[in-house]
């Protein structure tokens, strides 16, 4: 009897190519089949990016000893294909949709065709996902395309096939190839290249890492690479640990090389590969995050403070029974945390937005609006120019007791607020509940190996939304090193910065966190272009030069 023949019928194998190692270049349809997954087996490379698309409770396995950085504390590792195909036929017997995904595509990298093979032997169906082959998105990534105008043919190479001395067919010599091989076989590589009839000049591009933020690219020729590696102390040397010899690297040799240089749009984004640290919860960051990896950025979120409720909740419990009785013609949210505090107690007495019908609604700035909205609910008044309280008293009007037939504004905030908004509205003819939706607290410190980051020169920049994040950094973490670049948001935040001693290199044009991640790609560009029009490498500023120093704050 077939393995198949007592199988739950809802039980399924799918095979699914999870690209080579940017997250953002999963297909739809991969992205929809892991959301159906009961058990995740997934290569490394990819592991923490397609178990972010799966269910809760998602079972996640990886090649034994092959953990990479799916962060799983679940994860059982198998031996060969054929140990896979038991673990496939087991849990499709027991009705589970087990989700098999390749770093690349199933049909060009990894083992995946000999898994597949062990499972048709086993009687098992399966489903195949594409995805995009590594030989194929590493060079677009690299800026070299691999087929020009003259049409001339693309083959793809195995370096281990080889150097191993493999019969291989290079096709003609203008034939751009494509070479999939190991850092530490790169040079012999090129030198079997060369055995093989291609000339000792040939250009030839390797990339590291392809795809992700720490892409390195070199460019030399067949004769010439192996000293370019050691040049850049990646290969074995004296003066430096080279990066581990077994890392993958897609080689792209031939005439389309040339066009690197023009065509290099992913490693010359204004941030590329810069570890940027922004002192905010995951919550307050997402779309400040965002923002920074568009421009190539590494961003790591670090939260400076931590909500907590109030430590009297009555006010708040009044407050709420007064925006349900009709109390109030205004509420004013002065931050995301202000929206959350009122919808958690929304939720606690089972209410929604339709409580907040024929209450006009205000928001400090467009995060605190899209929170609202989010919420249910669409803001009546956000500020025309400046994102803060001034710039919410600029626009709100004064109170006209023809037009407004109650004069009370509810203002829930945090106990450490100023009374700036306070103030403005009383002159505007309003009376004021300013209530206490929450309490911050400095939050706890961030692991001992990012605090070391910071004090050590880890990180390249630092992004200062507010003075609060400046002081419970500093606080919590210690002092950035004095080659991290600092980002503030304002003149008051980069008061602050420097009263502890920082140095403020980058200051935001208008004060709204976009405006900042903006002036710090301008300034990152405006490095990268210095450094390009001297004829010198670009570094990042936690790269050591050699023999260069900085000076100390």
């Amino acid at each position: 009897m077939s393995p198949t023949a007592t199988a739950d019928r809802s039980g399924r194998c799918t095979f699914l190519g999870a690209g080579p190692g940017d997250p953002g270049l999963l297909t739809l349809r991969a992205v929809e089949v892991l959301a159906s997954a009961d058990i995740l087996i997934a290569d490394p490379l990819t592991a923490a990016a397609v178990r972010t698309h799966c269910p809760e409770g998602v079972q996640v396995r990886t090649p034994a000893g092959q953990d990479g950085e799916s962060g799983a504390t679940d994860i059982v590792g198998w031996g060969d294909a054929a140990s896979l195909a038991k673990l496939v036929a087991d849990a499709v017997q027991a009705g589970k949709h087990v989700v098999r995904t390749v770093d690349g595509d199933p049909g060009l990298d990894g083992r995946a065709a000999e898994e597949m093979l062990c499972c048709a032997k086993a009687g098992l169906a399966f489903e195949v996902i594409p995805g995009v082959a590594q030989s194929v998105g590493v060079p677009a990534y690299a800026g070299v395309p691999l087929r020009g105008s003259n049409g001339a043919d693309v083959r793809f190479v195995d370096g281990a096939a080889l150097v191993a001395g493999a019969l291989v067919d290079l096709g003609a010599p203008e034939t751009t190839l494509v070479v999939r091989t190991t850092l530490g076989q790169l040079p012999a590589t090129a030198a079997a290249l060369v055995t093989h009839g291609r000339k000792p000049d040939a250009a030839l591009c390797a990339t590291l890492s392809g795809t992700t933020t720490r892409q390195r690219t070199f460019t030399a020729t067949l004769a010439t690479i192996a000293a370019e590696l050691k040049a850049a102390r990646v290969l074995p040397s004296p003066v430096s640990a080279p990066v581990d010899p077994a890392t993958s690297v897609i080689a792209v040799v031939g005439e389309q090389v040339a066009h690197r240089s023009s065509h290099s749009w992913f490693e010359t984004k204004p941030l590329f590969g810069w570890n940027v640290l922004v002192p905010r919860t995951k919550e307050q960051a997402t779309g400040l995050s965002e923002q920074l990896r568009s421009y190539g950025a590494v961003p790591q979120e670090v939260p400076t403070i931590a909500v907590e409720p109030p430590r009297t909740p009555q006010q708040m419990e009044r407050a709420i029974k007064g925006l349900v009785t009709g109390r109030y013609e205004w509420i004013a949210f002065t931050s995301v945390n202000a929206v959350r505090a009122v919808r958690e107690k929304f939720e606690e007495y089972g209410l929604d937005a339709r409580a907040f019908a024929g209450i006009k609604v205000a928001a400090v700035g467009e995060t605190t609006a899209q929170a609202l909205v989010d919420f249910g609910v669409k803001p009546d008044l956000v500020p025309s120019g400046e994102q803060s309280a001034a710039g919410l008293l600029e626009d709100w009007p004064p109170y006209d007791p023809v037009f407004d037939p109650i004069d009370r504004v509810l203002l829930p905030r945090a106990d450490i607020a100023t009374e700036t908004l306070v103030a403005g509205l009383v002159e505007l003819g309003w009376e004021v509940d300013d209530v206490t939706a929450y309490r911050t607290v400095r939050a706890s410190p961030p692991p001992a190996e990012t605090r070391e980051a910071i004090k050590g020169g880890g990180f390249d920049a630092v992004l200062f939304t507010s003075s609060s994040t400046v002081r419970n950094l500093v606080g919590i973490a210690g002092k950035p090193h004095n080659v991290t670049i600092i980002a503030c948001i304002g003149p008051a935040t980069a008061k602050t910065a420097e009263e502890h001693g920082l140095r403020v290199d980058v200051m935001a044009p208008a004060p709204s966190a976009s405006a900042l991640a903006q002036a710090l790609a301008d300034f990152g560009a405006g490095r990268r272009d210095a450094a390009t029009s001297a004829g010198e490498p670009v570094y990042r500023p936690s790269e050591r030069r050699p023999g260069s120093r900085r000076k100390a704050r």
